[in-house]
């Protein structure tokens, strides 16, 4: 039974967003705003982690009905009832007050509010309102994805600075393209539940345009690290290859005729890019 609740957790998520929370703890850190604190690190992971399982948890409870239409969500604990609906409320608000006490009582007040912005962005924003009903909802939902570097950051910094401001634009940025190939890779799911993702209301060319527009931005934003003086010449380099060879593996998108294995490689390449932004900040 116990596999049932970790999975209703969406580890894979809560992984991928570790990463990134680590990352930005560091960056924090070499910025000169505390020394390497491996208790605050480990409170602030426990924390998010904690949270956006509650948060998974959440989503999983209110999408119940579409994931019983898609492919790649049908079999999932709520979809087939071996999880009780109630039990999965107090499973989620349980997870939730833990992270919510471990950010309260080891970090600061700021990471805390960071992080329930998260929350608010996921649940409310996105789960309940535009995930249905809007074209805008993968937009709504970056800003959720885009919060655990900045709550890494937060957890050393306690103050909201440029770095912190140019890690939320730089993962609000890159969550764009790497959903949008999810949304290609699994299109019919997505018509199937309704669900107005880019490809399904605007077709395939309007999703390739901004997944390259998205990666160019990324380009930009990521290589305003160094040019501020948060991060030095290792990581410039670094991100200058990544971000080039992404941006032209966007572009090559406009001459595959096969776009769903495109964007199955594409997201492949998000995963990797988001690992090496987040390990050269970690490690500059």
């Amino acid at each position: 039974m116990l596999k049932y609740y970790y999975r209703l957790t969406k580890p894979g998520i809560i992984y991928g967003n570790l990463v990134t929370v680590v990352g930005g703890f560091f960056l924090a850190t070499h910025h000169g705003y505390h020394e390497t604190d491996l208790v605050l690190l480990f409170a602030t992971l426990l924390g998010i982690s904690l949270i956006i399982a509650g948060s998974c948890v959440i989503n999983n409870i209110i999408d119940r009905d579409i994931d019983a239409l898609m492919e790649r969500t049908k079999h999932r604990e709520l979809v087939l009832g071996v999880i009780a609906l109630r039990h999965a409320y107090i499973y989620a608000a349980t997870l939730t007050a833990l992270g919510i006490l471990s950010l309260y009582f080891y970090t600061n007040t700021l990471t805390l509010f960071a992080a329930l912005i998260g929350v608010f962005f996921y649940v409310v924003c996105y789960s309940l309102y535009a995930k249905r009903r809007s074209v805008l909802g993968t937009l709504v939902g970056s800003v959720s994805g885009a919060m655990p570097p900045v709550v890494g950051y937060l957890a050393v910094a306690g103050s909201v600075d440029t770095g912190a401001i140019l890690l939320f634009l730089i993962l609000s940025v890159w969550q764009m393209p790497h959903s949008y190939a999810i949304a290609v890779y699994r299109l019919d799911d997505y018509r199937k539940a309704k669900i107005p993702v880019l490809p399904v209301a605007r077709g395939m060319m309007r999703t390739k345009i901004e997944t390259l527009i998205y990666t160019l931005l990324f380009l930009v934003l990521t290589h305003l690290l160094y040019f501020t003086g948060y991060a030095g010449k290792p990581y410039l380099l670094i991100m200058s290859i990544a971000t080039v060879l992404w941006v032209l593996f966007s572009a090559y998108g406009f001459f595959q005729y096969d776009d769903r294995t495109w964007a199955k490689r594409m997201f492949a390449a998000s995963i990797l890019i988001v690992t090496i932004f987040s390990a050269a900040i970690a490690i500059q």
